[in-house]
């Protein structure tokens, strides 16, 4: 079942090939990148067809059994976390060569591969060191293209981002150790056997590595309080980029969910409370800041990274509650809310390229002001979570799921108040870039007709509202394929026994 490690294997061929082969000629990089892009998504989706059986396939790289070597598993999870992200990358490549971001850099096609590289090897890995390994390529590629197209403020964004993630990296670094030193392993299945037998006085240890887990993989998510790197990042990177990153976050939120529900989770007596204890205050707190953040933003881009931002926590605010009907509520949000994000910086990238600068006041309305602004307005109320787009559909499962006395108030003030802060935030956005400027007039000199975007500009911003329309609309299979994939999840013996013993080998 090679299948499995292609979504590995093939970004990083195609990236060394782009960048020492290709760097200098950027029709053929262009080619590359869009063929192992292309492939990629082919396989994710053979690849997500066979997990769709509810089967768990374990690949064992040089055929060592865990928790000896090294394994790859691939379950409804990892499946549709590695096709998000195809889809999503295909998009975004079609938006970076056709506005012509990707030739403002030589090693773009090179860092993007490698980007791919480390998220799917992120969602498809079974052990803990090597998600380590795997953030790391993720945060060497991201760096690289935060900075890509160079500026002092990008820089400067780009030192704050990795500079907070090195120092995530130092804690992953001492919560891996401390694991092992009390286990005597980092498989993610094996880790459950063994914390489920340590009584839970003797337990401290392990504690203290599952907190200072979850402290990284908040950080990867962007949780307050650790979420000041973020609206930083995402405001000053292209628009590709940031569009890119919309699933770098999700890797923190499955990170998560993986981790402390198979090894920490319910029915693990020395750690099981912990995350949850954790989660859900940080992650009410990560929509309030986000909220607030829209509602104050006097920049474009910043508006859209506060919302992501606020997104973010609406999504761990389901995750904390750790049952099959919260994560399925959670994971038919992180759908939605990847192309919402991807979606609005794709828009937000065709206005700004004819306005010259994203502050929020009116300037002379552009050509095509009408078709921008249907286009932010599709963006914006999926983001926002009304009718009729899936962000609607997200944010009630959610709402849904979070009816238990100790978390109704909490979470229904938070997400309610923080819809309605951003739906404000948008409004007034909206109103200032497409319908006060067009009571200004353009100065006689301009040219409009020349600054007209072209179908394949507007085609990726298109697409990912279809996906969210196409989300809305076959709500039902697809919450019943997320259903079963939150009782996959929360099926530890099952996960164990493919791992550990009697799954389909590779």
């Amino acid at each position: 079942m090679h299948w499995i490690i292609l979504p590995v294997v093939m970004p990083a061929l195609f990236a060394p090939i782009i960048g020492f082969v290709m760097r200098h000629d950027i029709g053929l990089a262009r080619i590359a990148s869009v063929t192992g892009t292309v492939l990629l998504l082919a396989v994710a989706l053979f690849n997500a067809g066979m997990a769709a059986t509810g089967e768990t396939f374990v690949y064992r790289l040089g055929d060592w059994p865990a928790p000896f070597g090294i394994v790859l598993v691939l379950d409804r999870l990892s499946a549709l976390m590695v096709l998000l992200t195809a889809v999503l990358a295909v998009i975004v490549l079609i938006h970076a060569i056709a506005t012509g971001w990707d030739a403002r850099g030589k090693h773009f096609h090179t860092l993007f591969q490698f980007q791919l590289m480390g998220i799917c090897g992120a969602f498809l890995t079974g052990d803990i060191f090597n998600l380590f390994v795997f953030f790391e390529v993720l945060l060497i590629a991201s760096y690289g293209l935060m900075i890509h197209a160079g500026g002092r403020d990008r820089v400067r964004a780009g030192l704050q981002y990795v500079v907070m993630n090195l120092a995530g990296s130092t804690l992953f670094l001492f919560a891996l150790g401390t694991l092992y030193a009390s286990t005597g392993t980092l498989n993610i299945a094996d880790m459950a056997r063994v914390i489920a037998t340590i009584p839970a006085e003797e337990a401290a240890l392990v504690r203290v590595a599952a907190i200072l887990l979850m402290i990284v993989f908040a950080v990867k998510a962007a949780l307050f309080p650790v979420q000041f790197w973020l609206p930083a990042t995402y405001a000053n990177a292209s628009a590709p980029v940031a569009a890119l990153f919309a699933i770098m976050t999700k890797v923190g939120a499955y990170a998560i969910l993986r981790v402390h529900t198979i090894s920490f989770g319910p029915g693990i007596t020395p750690t099981e409370d912990l995350a949850a204890t954790w989660l859900f205050p940080a992650a009410i707190l990560t929509i309030a800041v986000g909220a607030f953040g829209v509602l104050g933003a006097r920049r474009l881009m910043p508006l859209i990274a506060f919302s992501v931002l606020g997104s973010m926590g609406t999504l761990m605010a389901a995750v904390s509650a750790f049952s099959p009907e919260a994560t399925t509520a959670a994971l038919y949000y992180l759908v939605h809310s990847t192309f919402a994000a991807a979606c609005l910086f794709l828009v937000a990238d065709l206005v700004v390229a004819r306005r010259n600068n994203d502050a929020l006041r009116p300037v002379p309305a552009t050509a095509q002001n009408g078709l921008f602004a249907a286009l932010f307005f599709g963006a914006a109320i999926g983001m926002a979570g009304m009718p009729p787009l899936s962000g609607f559909l997200g944010k009630l499962l959610i709402l849904d799921a979070l009816r238990e006395p100790g978390l109704m108030g909490w979470a229904w003030a938070a997400i309610l108040g923080g819809s309605l802060l951003t739906i404000v935030g948008f409004a007034r956005a909206g109103s200032v870039l497409f319908w006060s400027s067009t009571a200004l007039e353009a100065p006689l000199a301009a040219s409009p007709e020349t600054r007209k975007a072209g179908a394949w500009e507007l085609a990726p911003a298109m697409i990912s509202i279809g996906m969210l329309a196409l989300l809305a609309i076959l709500a039902l299979p697809v919450s019943g394929y997320l259903e079963d994939t939150a009782l996959q999840i929360f099926d530890r013996a099952g996960y164990m026994t493919a791992v550990l013993g009697t799954g389909t080998e590779g």
